[in-house]
């Protein structure tokens, strides 16, 4: 009598976990930045002429530090940070370069329409992340109301416009500024010290025992055989 042969093992999955730290408070001070200094020339704080500056700006600050957060935000497995994070950095982008080719002070059509579609592409990672992280999601909501109010600028040229997304942009930078320094100091002792009013899995990943922190990750994006 043969002995049964038994079935072949199934092959484990193995992952790793990089320990990153979150790229959420370096995007949103480069969005209080970029913000803060647009909302600069449109309050009229600085001449048109200044808009080269401003470009710059954007090109050398705002920019790389949204890309990579975008980027870390990927390798966080947070979908919602990266996407946010890129819809950012690339409006700030074009803005910059279409500041840079254009006279000072002209407004856009096209620039116009990119950015309603980038105030509304905002929505996304906002309608995702929900109530798990209210701070974040009022930071890109905020974003988008000023992308649309400036975008709404862009098509008309009306300088009331100008002057209500100048208002809003500032409120946005004092917004940013106080996330990126309550999730700073969040991400660094590891536990809630300013108020950031996180729900459910945005509450778990920082209460919650190790097994509600990893979650499902071996089903996660990059993990399974197809996105």
């Amino acid at each position: 009598m043969t002995g049964s042969i038994p079935p072949p093992s199934t092959p484990s999955t193995v992952v790793h976990l990089r320990p990153l730290a979150s790229p959420l408070p370096v995007g949103f001070l480069a969005l209080a930045g970029g913000t803060f200094v647009v909302a600069g020339l449109q309050l009229e704080w600085m001449p048109p002429t200044q808009g080269e500056a401003v470009a710059l700006v954007l090109l050398a600050f705002v920019f790389p530090l949204q890309a990579a957060a975008s980027v870390l935000g990927f390798l966080c497995r947070d979908g919602v940070t990266a996407t946010g994070m890129a819809v950012l950095s690339g409006t700030w982008l074009s803005l910059a370069l279409v500041m840079l080719a254009g006279p000072p002070g002209s407004t856009s059509k096209a620039v116009g329409l990119l950015l309603l579609l980038s105030a509304l592409a905002l929505w996304v990672p906002v309608t995702a992340s929900g109530a798990a992280k209210p701070v974040a999601s009022l930071v890109m909501a905020l974003a988008s109301l000023r992308f649309l109010t400036t975008g709404v600028h862009e098509l008309s040229g009306a300088e009331a416009w100008k002057h209500t997304a100048g208002v809003i942009g500032l409120v946005l930078a004092a917004v940013a500024l106080y996330a990126s320094f309550a999730l700073a100091l969040e991400d660094q002792r590891r536990r809630p010290v300013l108020p950031t009013w996180r729900h459910g899995a945005g509450a778990d990943a920082f209460t919650g025992d190790p097994p509600s922190r990893i979650g499902e990750v071996t089903g996660e994006a990059g993990v399974r055989n197809q996105l």
